[in-house]
């Protein structure tokens, strides 16, 4: 009987303790922010884990909050550029708590209330951002014409500091996630965007044609050097030729019967290239010099081809 009524009391005892706990006591997770209020006014903001004491309810009353970043996304909704093409167009957006009282003071802290918030001011700061960029910086055949990043970092910075100054809530990032067209101007965008291709393609012929104009002129350039010095270096070899011709010349002209013999020679060679029969008076000049003294009159000759 005293057993039960010992463990009676501890039991009693570890209630009573996890009641006071329950009541004085509270656990900060490493996702939570909270707010202690007292009466109903701000007290206290704790964004660092652990276990804290409190005040019973209703003196203190603990909000929490969720510390990481909450990802909002718009709507697909129409939007006019500069040049007043109209397009769809859908924005997400990172947002997450950083001064816990204006968001409990100016939200309840209601997730669903800050949402509703941020959807005019994001709305109304990516229509400004859009109406001050042409067609073209958004959707265009040349990749590197496109603002993608400065429209983004454009409508983050207007919506980040107001945000941040009426509901305690930091914009971390805005996104465009998807771009359309109307069915009603589709057509005209597609025709312009194969005129900006045509214009491409037309630009690019003609730099082609300018870059193999310059590398025919140089090849020309090249080509004449090399054929200047060719000509110069023939020039060069027939003088010497010459040269060395005058001197074969000079001798033959002091030795006629050389130079006689010389030519008669020479004939004969170049008659007897090809299978030749010729019956020929011995006479007959260049074969008289294949004449032997005390020979016949006549004369038989009959060469073979060289090969």
């Amino acid at each position: 009987m005293k057993n039960r009524n010992a463990i009676s009391l501890v039991t009693g005892f570890v209630l009573a303790l996890i009641f006071a706990l329950m009541m004085f006591a509270f656990q900060v997770r490493q996702t939570d922010i909270v707010v202690v209020t007292t009466f109903g006014k701000y007290s206290r903001s704790i964004t660092d884990p652990g276990l804290y004491w409190r005040m019973p309810w209703p003196i203190q009353k603990i909000h929490r909050f969720d510390n990481r970043i909450q990802n909002f996304e718009r709507v697909f909704e129409q939007t006019s550029t500069k040049d007043a093409i109209n397009i769809l167009i859908t924005v997400f957006s990172g947002w997450k708590v950083v001064n816990p009282q204006l968001y409990l003071e100016s939200l309840n802290g209601d997730k669903l209330k800050a949402e509703a918030a941020l959807e005019p001011m994001i709305r109304n700061s990516k229509n400004a951002v859009i109406g001050q960029r042409l067609f073209s910086e958004i959707i265009s055949t040349n990749e590197s014409g496109t603002k993608f990043d400065f429209i983004e970092e454009s409508i983050l910075s207007q919506v980040k500091e107001k945000s941040l100054a009426s509901y305690g809530i930091e914009v971390d990032f805005v996104r465009i996630k998807q771009l359309g067209l109307p069915e009603s101007i589709t057509t005209k965008v597609m025709d312009r965007m194969r005129a900006e291709r045509e214009t491409r393609v037309k630009q690019f012929q003609a730099e082609g044609e300018k870059e193999a104009r310059i590398i025919r002129s140089r090849a020309d350039n090249e080509a004449n050097k090399i054929l200047a010095e060719a000509n110069a270096r023939a020039i060069e070899i027939a003088g010497q030729a010459e040269a060395e011709a005058s001197k074969y010349y000079k001798v033959l002209e002091r030795n006629p019967d050389l130079a006689i013999f010389n030519f008669r020679r020479n004939a004969l060679e170049t008659s007897l290239k090809n299978r030749t029969t010729l019956v020929l008076d011995s006479q007959t000049t260049p074969f008289n010099l294949l004449k032997s003294v005390g020979t016949n009159d006549t004369l038989s000759v009959t060469t073979e081809p060289k090969n």
